[in-house]
C-alpha cells in the first residue's frame, strides 16, 4: 500500500504540468488535438515558460493544485458526558481530515506507514 499511494503522489505531481498547459490553451479556444500537439514536444521548461506567458507561475500555484489532496482518518479527543456517572469525561473518536498539504518523498512514505500502523489498533 505505501508504494501505491507514494506512487499516486508522485504521479499527481508529474501529471499537474501538463494538465494546467492544458486546459489552459483549452479555454483560449484550441481544440483537443491541438491542445494534446502543442504539448507532445514540449519540455518541463517549456511548458513552465507556456504558463508563464499566460501570466501563470506554476510554482506559485497553491500545492493541492500541484499535488493533489490527502483525505484520511484522524483521532482526536473530544469532551464528552459520561451520562451514567454524570461527569465529563474525553472520548476518543475519528474523523475524515481533508490535507491540501499533503507530505512528499520519503516524508510522504512515512506518514503513509504511520496511517497504516493506526489502522491496526
Amino acid at each position: 500500500m505505501r508504494d501505491y499511494f507514494r506512487w499516486r503522489s508522485e504521479d499527481a505531481h508529474r501529471n499537474a504540468l501538463p494538465a494546467h498547459c492544458y486546459w489552459r490553451l483549452r479555454r483560449e479556444g484550441k481544440g483537443v488535438a491541438d491542445a494534446t500537439a502543442m504539448l507532445a514536444c514540449l519540455s518541463v521548461a517549456e511548458k513552465n515558460a507556456l504558463l508563464f506567458q499566460r501570466g501563470v507561475n506554476f510554482n506559485d500555484l497553491p500545492n493541492w493544485q500541484k499535488r493533489g489532496t490527502g483525505l484520511y482518518r484522524e483521532t482526536y479527543a473530544k469532551e464528552t458526558r459520561n451520562p451514567r456517572m454524570g461527569v465529563t469525561v474525553l472520548a476518543e473518536r475519528r474523523r475524515i481530515k481533508l490535507d491540501f498539504r499533503p507530505p512528499m518523498k520519503d516524508a510522504c512514505d512515512a506518514f503513509i506507514v504511520s496511517l497504516l500502523e493506526d489502522v491496526g489498533r
